[in-house]
């Protein structure tokens, strides 16, 4: 997780300083949110709307008429469509290094993907798993469908 300092703040006691801190940025933000599209995280559905921080463990969740278009922080880009449920199990990026992890699992539904500069990084460092395969991805882009 980043921290950013924004503005020190006075304490009125003395001139000691406290940092604000930003929000959490997110692993990633919601570039396309059309139809029934939601995100669920930490029990909650949250409607997905374009901007929205996407964050570690989130799922993203379609329905009949749905589409979520997803860009993350290494520049990988995911498109969910109509009936699908993606989940983003693991993902570390390091913006010095260009290197992390990114593992992420589609259970049903179709999802289009573009890699980013995680999958370019290292061997097997980015996994998108289905219920009956493991694909290792090593920069390319790629549509997977689960039915």
């Amino acid at each position: 997780m980043r921290l950013r300092i924004l503005v020190p703040a006075i304490v009125s006691a003395g001139l000691a300083f406290q940092p604000v801190l930003a929000a959490d940025p997110g692993i990633g933000r919601i570039k396309l949110a059309s139809g029934i599209a939601v995100i669920e995280r930490g029990g909650q559905k949250i409607p997905a709307v374009l901007g929205q921080p996407l964050f570690k463990g989130d799922t993203l969740v379609t329905g009949r008429t749905g589409r979520i278009g997803v860009t993350f922080n290494d520049n990988t880009r995911f498109a969910a469509g109509p009936n699908s449920r993606v989940s983003v199990a693991d993902f570390a990026f390091n913006d010095t290094t260009h290197k992390g992890k990114f593992v992420a699992e589609i259970k049903n539904g179709s999802l289009a993907i573009v890699s980013g500069q995680i999958a370019k990084s290292e061997k097997d460092a980015m996994k998108i798993k289905t219920p009956t395969a493991l694909l290792g991805v090593r920069g390319t882009r790629f549509v997977v469908e689960v039915n």
